[in-house]
């Protein structure tokens, strides 16, 4: 397992699915849901008991609204739409009634453009004061170079994610954020074990070349990548096959921000770093560690 020796192999790689992400971006840019560029919020009080997602939705496909945002809250619904005007939202309301039985209305609110704005923001916040922390504690507890390459890798897995997103044209609301968030939480995980072991190994073994002992460190944990990677991915699979329409982006998200830091994790974090050591005397050499 020459991972190091082809790592050229994986820039490149790593690169064409950036630029990909890249260009969909620019091009289709992201379809946000009514958390961020607003809408209308229902929330309704079923007489019967055995009310469903599945009657909902297919009250709302006469209005092309069937893929709206639907979750259960206690016992009542809460409806996420496009916004609707007062008569646009009074059909709804009966047609609804009409297919699924009476309810009580016990929350009617629009979602104005302002409040999403600032979600966003808050959003694009969060994840840079993430970066931040990740850098600082990585500088601490290793260094400063490893903290490059994990943030780099980490940015690679943030891309790739929302590049899909798209790409596909996924719609993107608050909860997408959250799978981010995660998803950074658990790549970084997966590449400070392999940092540890690379640290480990350095100690151990002074002598030996520095391709080899990265390339022996990234392969004593791999399997251990790869089965963590499985069990949480087992899970997605089923929310995202079983689940209904208001987890399966949450799970499309988080399902593809694994896979990619596993993917950074193993190809590029150790790659990286291995390139930010300084080259003295023709070799690879740990001048501070």
């Amino acid at each position: 397992m020459d991972i190091i020796g082809k790592r050229k192999v994986w820039y490149i790689l790593t690169l064409i699915l950036l630029l990909t992400a890249i260009i969909s971006l620019f091009v289709q840019g992201l379809n946000f849901g009514i958390d961020f560029q607003g809408g209308t919020l229902l929330q309704l009080k079923f007489e019967k008991a055995d009310v469903t997602d599945t009657e909902i939705r297919e009250a709302l496909k006469e209005f092309g609204l069937e893929k709206s945002v639907l979750q259960r809250s206690e016992d009542s619904f809460i409806l996420k739409t496009p916004e609707l005007g007062q008569e646009k939202q009074n059909e709804v309301l009966k047609t609804i009634e009409t297919e699924t039985g009476k309810f009580e209305l016990l929350r009617s609110e629009n979602v104005g453009p302002v409040i999403g704005e600032e979600l966003r923001r808050a959003g694009i916040l969060a994840l840079v004061i993430a970066g931040i922390l990740q850098v600082l504690y990585i500088t601490f507890r290793f260094e400063f170079r490893f903290a490059i390459a994990a943030i780099l890798a980490l940015i690679q897995d943030a891309i790739i994610t929302v590049g899909l997103f798209s790409v596909l044209q996924y719609e993107v609301d608050i909860t997408f954020i959250a799978a981010i968030l995660t998803v950074i939480g658990y790549s970084i995980n997966n590449t400070i074990v392999i940092f540890d072991r690379i640290r480990e190994n350095l100690k151990l073994k002074r002598k030996e070349n520095l391709a080899t002992l990265v390339n022996a460190s990234i392969k004593q944990n791999i399997v251990r990548s790869i089965n963590t990677t499985l069990t949480v991915a087992f899970m997605l699979v089923a929310l995202l096959v079983l689940g209904g329409e208001t987890t399966r982006y949450f799970a499309m998200a988080m399902l593809t921000g694994i896979i990619a830091g596993l993917y950074s994790s193993v190809f590029l974090s150790g790659a990286l770093w291995y390139d930010f050591v300084p080259v003295v005397n023709g070799q690879k050499k740990i001048i501070k560690l």
